[in-house]
């Protein structure tokens, strides 16, 4: 990819929500320029949602340009307002300081440093706005601002509509705050393009206007398209929750299992969106399994690809070996790692103490609604346990794998495991 192509390579993927100016845009990439993105700390780990943009940084980076990494250690202790229906909960300096410090070393993973690349820049706007006054703020930044022209945007008029919640004045001054560092980026790193979200247009065309005012600066905006999927609801949330990218809240497996789940009207779509494959291979993909009897390949590129971005080599090998010995029934070459991955989220699991036997586990997992229905299952041969056909009710200490784990499964998909405290 070239910087010369860039613009059209990121049309094709879909991946251009709306632009300022396209033309001048276009002409403006032509050579080297530096660029940003911001990432408040609202938990302690990014999750899927953030992919996208960060990739994008990461594209534009590839295309000769230069990345910057906004981690909003100030604005993270407001709260974005932008189309959320209620006010949001205000966290701790503390708490804000250890999530900064945790998406900070999630970005830098990301934005690796390249030979031949301009290297990333990550930045914390709580440097330069800690420093300033509340007086220095509203003369220097506030007067640049028209409350009715504020108020006329559609996230303000939503809020507003809302009698039971309405908009805080901190947050409705959010707004002013992202628009500075903005200017402040153009100012100190010559940062000419702020892209984000699409629910981030106001906020950066905002940003545009104070810089341009300020510093009498042509500076540019990009949104990326809300990514949905094929039924309209919004992606990258399951019945758990958000699916994280941190190891410890969304394991590799699960990481991993959650792609192969994508829907076939979804996967090509999103493999544009999220990897780093030319679209010919891609196109090419979507004929073959078009032809392709069975279960398509295309789930099975996309989930390898962005397990090994997110989480390395030898995560990806261990969610694909969990996933093809438990496809197998093969679990008692399982290793110790593993299982704690499908305890963390792999699998339905539940906690045990004392001793036990098999028919009132099969009812505690919910593997039988009874007794009797579970003795059933056993004299037919329905349950196995670590792997092994087990037609007996006793559970002896040489069961629990690694002296913690029963992996219990009844007939060819029914999965749970019991871990012993």
């Amino acid at each position: 990819m070239t910087h010369l192509h860039l613009l059209d390579e990121l049309t094709q993927r879909g991946l251009v929500a709306q632009s300022s100016d396209p033309a001048a845009l276009r002409d403006h990439l032509a050579t080297a320029r530096t660029l940003y993105c911001g990432f408040d700390p609202t938990a302690g780990s990014l999750h899927i949602g953030h992919l996208v943009p960060l990739l994008m940084l990461r594209r534009f980076q590839l295309a000769g340009h230069t990345p910057v990494a906004l981690v909003g250690g100030a604005t993270g202790l407001i709260g974005d307002p932008s189309f959320k229906a209620t006010e949001r909960s205000l966290n701790s300096v503390d708490t804000v300081q250890g999530w900064v410090a945790s998406l900070s070393a999630q970005i830098k993973a990301l934005l690796p440093a390249s030979d031949g690349l301009a290297a990333p820049v990550l930045v914390n706007n709580a440097d330069w706005m800690g420093q300033m006054s509340a007086l220095d703020f509203l003369r220097d930044i506030g007067k640049h601002f028209s409350v009715n022209a504020m108020l006329a945007r559609e996230s303000v008029r939503q809020r507003l509509a809302r009698p039971d919640q309405g908009i805080s004045f901190t947050e409705f001054s959010y707004a002013l705050l992202q628009s500075q560092d903005f200017a402040v980026l153009s100012q100190r790193l010559g940062c000419t393009l702020q892209i984000g979200g699409n629910d981030q247009w106001g906020n950066i065309t905002s940003g545009m206007d104070l810089t341009r005012r300020l510093h009498q600066t042509q500076v540019y905006g990009m949104t990326l398209p809300l990514i949905t999927k094929a039924d309209g609801t919004k992606f990258g949330k399951t019945e758990g929750g958000a699916i994280w990218l941190d190891p410890a809240l969304t394991s590799p497996y699960a990481f991993h299992q959650f792609w192969l789940g994508t829907a076939d009207e979804d996967v090509y779509r999103f493999l544009r969106y999220y990897s780093f494959m030319p679209l010919s291979a891609i196109a090419e993909l979507e004929a073959e399994d078009a032809q392709r009897q069975g279960r398509k390949l295309a789930q099975q590129v996309l989930a390898d690809e962005l397990t090994e971005l997110v989480h390395g080599k030898g995560a990806l090998a261990a969610a694909r070996r969990i996933g093809e010995l438990l496809f197998r029934g093969d679990v008692a070459r399982l290793g110790e790692s593993d299982l704690v991955q499908l305890a963390q989220d792999g699998m339905p699991s539940s906690p045990i103490e004392g001793e036990t036997d098999l028919v009132t586990l099969l009812v505690e997992s919910g593997l039988a609604n009874s007794k009797r229905v579970a003795r059933e299952l056993l004299a037919a041969g329905a349950i196995s346990l670590n792997g092994g056909i087990r037609q007996d009710e006793q559970v002896t200490d040489g069961d629990w794998l690694f002296g913690r784990y029963l992996l219990l499964r009844r007939g060819k998909k029914q999965y749970h495991l019991v871990i012993r405290s």
